[in-house]
């Protein structure tokens, strides 16, 4: 299969939204390194397991963050010769390696917590702690905000990935706020690992979670959110002729999605106008589900079994008069073949 082409000016929005994803993930680097600074810095101050707790998923922030705009680095490139796919799956890639680095520092984090237990440990400055924490928390929520909108605009797994853990780290550390709150006001030492383990618990799920989502796309796990999309946009996109769909496969890869599916038509098309409408409909299913990529459609005759929804007028082969045309569903466009 030749790897599919780009107009000029969807050329043009390709680059533009490819550097959008750059800039996006730029500013996640940049952000999470200031903001690993800080959390070291208050850790240092305060000897807090719940703060180290959430200066080691910063640590966690940055690395996955310099990973993540490699990874958009390389998934922008185009579709080629040895990948007519294209290179957007590194994105899985990316997501796996973030999840994986979130679950390593959870278990880094229950180490330190229990540390921290065992010796009794009671923190120092919190005041200064906590207006640390705090005030790197709110910029990371304003940051995870600002990824996932990106990531989901233009269709970038590593920048959802990616805010994900942003936001998670928010939560990590109001957790810690509120902690360090407490243990301030109470002087229950052994509540500063507590939280730091809550924490850990917390990261490790987020962690595993996106590994578990990343291995999905990996293995081309069917994506329901996508044939939803699709769906839609075949309804919306249907005419006269363009009979029914079944038995379609549905992939993203990156920003791209790309899709196969059998188009029944009526059997006495010629091979031509099959051919015609089949391009015409992909072009329309495209533009109404705001798909980047390609549909490849099987033709298929519609052996006279169709007729009661198809409205195609002066049929010289009708066995019955068109009643109505039902609207496609999920389980209609996904079955396989209509038996004879």
């Amino acid at each position: 299969m030749a790897a599919p082409s780009l107009s000029g000016v969807a050329l043009v929005n390709a680059r533009s939204e490819q550097r959008a994803r750059l800039l996006a993930g730029f500013v996640s680097l940049v952000v999470g390194g200031v903001l690993l600074v800080l959390k070291f810095v208050a850790y240092k101050l305060t000897g807090s397991a719940a703060v180290f707790s959430d200066a080691l998923e910063s640590i966690v922030n940055v690395v996955a963050a310099a990973f993540a705009l490699g990874g958009l680095v390389f998934a922008g490139r185009p579709a080629d010769r040895s990948h007519p796919y294209g290179h957007g799956k590194i994105e899985f890639f990316s997501a796996a390696f973030e999840g994986g680095l979130i679950a390593f520092a959870a278990v880094m984090v229950l180490y330190e917590a229990a540390l921290v237990f065992w010796q009794g440990h009671l923190p120092q400055q919190l005041d200064l702690g906590i207006a640390i924490t705090a005030g790197a928390g709110a910029v990371n929520l304003l940051l995870g905000i600002y990824l996932l909108r990106t990531g989901k605009r233009y269709q970038s797994l590593a920048l959802v990935a990616d805010a994900r853990h942003v936001i998670s780290d928010f939560w990590t550390s109001a957790a810690v706020v509120v902690g360090l709150v407490v243990v301030e006001l109470t002087g229950i030492v052994w509540l500063d690992p507590l939280v730091a383990a809550a924490v850990a618990v917390h990261l490790g799920i987020t962690g595993i979670g996106l590994v578990r989502y990343a291995a999905g796309g990996l293995l081309d796990e069917e994506d329901p959110e996508l044939l939803r999309q699709l769906v839609q946009a075949m309804n919306a996109a249907m005419r006269p002729g363009i009979v029914r769909v079944h038995n379609t496969r549905a992939i993203r890869s990156g920003r791209f999605t790309h899709i196969d599916a059998h188009l029944v038509v009526p059997e006495f098309w010629t091979v031509k106008q099959a051919h015609d409408e089949a391009d015409a409909f992909e072009r329309d299913v495209i533009a109404a589900g705001a798909l980047a990529g390609e549909i490849v459609f099987h033709t298929d005759p519609c052996r006279r079994l169709y007729c009661a929804q198809c409205e195609l007028a002066q049929c010289p082969i009708r066995v019955e008069p068109f009643q109505q045309r039902q609207a496609m569903t999920v389980e209609e466009i996904i079955q396989p073949d209509r038996p004879v």
